[in-house]
């Protein structure tokens, strides 16, 4: 929904011509959007990284980068003064021994970890030591939980410099590190017994081969793009319940003028979530069906079902997506169990969203489809205006 209403917004603005209306209203969204995620007990840095992520979205984003330098450094300014400030110098001679021995541990486990994962993806060993070795730093992130624990009281003092002091260490000791990995890589192929060297090079050509190719990989490519789409629309599903149940309070207070009985109020909440997930679910439903189908032409073939190969094939594509709607409705229902309502009503909403559904099916998917063009435009437009 950010993404978009949000690139629209700015847009519009933009139409002014006046960099400061475009300033504040970028400011503005900044700062609301991070008051709305406290609101919603949610970190504001959480909110400051999806509302900068929506922005980066917007054909304005070069213009809206240089307008916001300024702010930036500042704000960046007394970011760090601010931590240091936080630090207590006496605290970090205490704790030399547990900072050095956490740096260490830090750079080694995520060289190992990074390297690894690497590496088991199927990058040679030089690229999997430079993965491993770029990433060996932990950011500013770390001392910004770390400063978040001391704030709500739940860690120790001494916690918020010793985050500070590994993550500036790590942070100094990056770029030798990234030096170093090429003649690291070219030492350890010597000291690398070369049977080990040939299990390497086997496992990475292993890899390779069980990659899909020609009509499969076309396959696979379309079962990922189905999949994704799906898991998207589940996603708003879900989104649009849970905010149904967060809102439930405020919404009973002004239902209780109506409607007095609390278990029709529920069901008026998520028979109305009900309502808002309907194009969704429909997209998700005709999404499920084509890879039913797409299943049910590759899994029965005419020599194993002989002349009931058409009538399995429906079958097929008729039943798995039903199923994964049912599915579907019983984890809806536990993750709504707040607003929930009786069996009774529970049975009569879904009906009536059946027929809904069915009376209204094609006004459902145009409005869909339209969602879509309009994301894909602002995706399309992002990218002419990066260019």
């Amino acid at each position: 929904i950010g993404i978009l209403l949000v690139p629209r917004v700015l847009a519009y603005v933009a139409r002014f011509e006046s960099n400061e209306m475009l300033l504040i209203t970028v400011l503005g969204l900044c700062f609301g959007f991070c008051l709305l995620v406290v609101r919603l007990e949610y970190s504001m840095v959480l909110g400051a990284f999806l509302i900068g992520a929506i922005m980066a979205e917007s054909r304005q984003l070069l213009k809206i980068e240089r307008l916001i330098e300024p702010v930036r450094d500042l704000f960046s300014a007394i970011f760090f003064v601010a931590i240091g400030l936080m630090l207590d110098p006496a605290i970090l001679m205490e704790y030399a021994l547990p900072i050095v021995v956490i740096t260490v541990a830090v750079v080694l486990g995520k060289m190992l970890s990074c390297g690894l994962g690497a590496f088991i993806a199927g990058n040679d060993g030089r690229t999997s030591l430079r993965v491993g070795m770029g990433l060996s730093q932990i950011g500013e992130f770390s001392f910004i939980i770390a400063a978040l624990g001391m704030t709500l009281q739940v860690t120790s003092s001494f916690l918020y410099p010793v985050a500070v002091a590994v993550s500036v260490l790590t942070t100094l000791m990056t770029p030798y590190l990234i030096r170093a990995a090429d003649p690291l890589s070219l030492k350890l192929s010597h000291v690398v017994p070369g049977r080990v060297s040939r299990v390497f090079g086997l496992y990475g050509e292993w890899l390779r081969s069980i990659q899909p190719q020609g009509e499969g990989a076309l396959l696979a490519a379309m079962i990922r793009k189905i999949l994704l789409q799906v898991g998207v629309n589940l996603a708003l599903v879900i989104a649009i319940f849970f905010a149904g149940g967060f809102f439930a309070p405020r919404i009973a207070r002004y239902l209780q003028g109506w409607i007095l009985e609390p278990s029709w109020q529920k069901g008026m909440i998520w028979g109305l979530a009900l309502l808002l997930s309907l194009p969704f679910l429909i997209a998700a439903y005709r999404k499920l069906k084509a890879l039913s189908m797409l299943l049910a032409e590759m899994g029965v073939k005419p020599e194993m079902a002989g002349r009931h190969t058409q009538r399995v094939r429906r079958v097929i594509a008729e039943v798995i997506p039903i199923l994964s709607l049912l599915v579907i409705f019983l984890l809806l229902s536990a993750l709504s169990a707040s607003i929930l309502p009786t069996n009774e009503l529970l049975i009569v909403i879904a009906v009536v969203a059946a027929g809904v559904a069915a009376v209204l099916w094609r006004w459902f998917v145009r409005i869909h489809t339209r969602m879509q063009v309009a994301l894909l435009e602002t995706l399309d437009n992002h990218k002419e205006g990066s260019h």
